[in-house]
């Protein structure tokens, strides 16, 4: 079933350009999830989230949303897989973009057969407008001119928390290359998102480490030491 069939069609505002739209976001991070819905609240999108691509596949057999978002690195698979999978699919999504705290994965993104790519932190109001209005149909465009404000989104700090509360637990004894690629990219995605330079450090030194050929459970360590570090600032929840 299709929502877009189902709900009244609303019109685009110069101050609300995404009034009609739908946007299912894939993402594991509630961190870098609360800014999405921020930037979709200012827009006017609705929004729904999914937390895997076993999830996101239960949303999709339901209805279909105007824009899919996809995290590509998820718990139990590929977002690459993902988009790949639906590109072909009739009817198609009208926009399909990847998100990644790596920028270089924008190339595998579009090989994939996404619309577009957003790079994380997604924070900047403009441009997470810009990237998906330039994706729809002449119909579902705001009038000009488009009253467009670079407004920068920081998500509740709380949800940061969550997310170190999350991976802290897959540290503990962390080993297996499947594992450690997920605790990398999660950490280092949520780091670059809060802007929390020392840790996106650590979590390089660690993908270095094991790119090269070294022993990972230092970094490990090092990497599990910060978050609790950190856990024990903000102090109870």
């Amino acid at each position: 079933m299709d929502v877009q069939d189902t709900l009244q069609r609303q019109t685009p505002t110069a101050h609300r350009p995404l009034l009609g739209v739908t946007v299912l976001v894939v993402e594991d991070s509630r961190f870098a999830s609360e800014a999405i819905r921020l930037l979709c609240l200012r827009s006017g999108a609705r929004i729904r989230r999914a937390d895997s691509v076993e999830a996101a596949r239960r949303h999709l057999a339901i209805y279909r949303p105007t824009v899919l978002l996809v995290d590509l690195g998820l718990p139990d698979g590929s977002g690459l897989e993902l988009i790949a999978g639906l590109t072909g699919a009739t009817p198609r999504i009208d926009v399909i973009l990847g998100t990644s705290g790596d920028a270089d994965m924008g190339e595998r993104v579009m090989a994939a057969g996404a619309d577009g790519f957003i790079p994380k932190p997604v924070d900047s109001l403009l441009g997470f407008q810009t990237e998906i209005l330039k994706h729809l149909p002449a119909d579902r465009q705001p009038p000009s001119p488009r009253m467009a404000r670079d407004e920068v989104i920081n998500p509740d700090p709380i949800a940061y928390q969550d997310d170190l509360n999350h991976i802290a637990q897959l540290l503990h004894g962390a080993t297996g290359d499947q594992t450690l690629n997920y605790i990398t990219q999660f950490l280092g995605g949520i780091a670059r998102s809060a802007g929390d330079h020392d840790l996106d450090a650590a979590v390089t030194r660690l993908t270095v480490a094991r790119n090269t050929g070294g022993d990972p459970a230092t970094g490990v360590a090092a990497l599990a030491d910060m978050v609790q570090a950190r856990l024990a600032a903000a102090g109870p929840i």
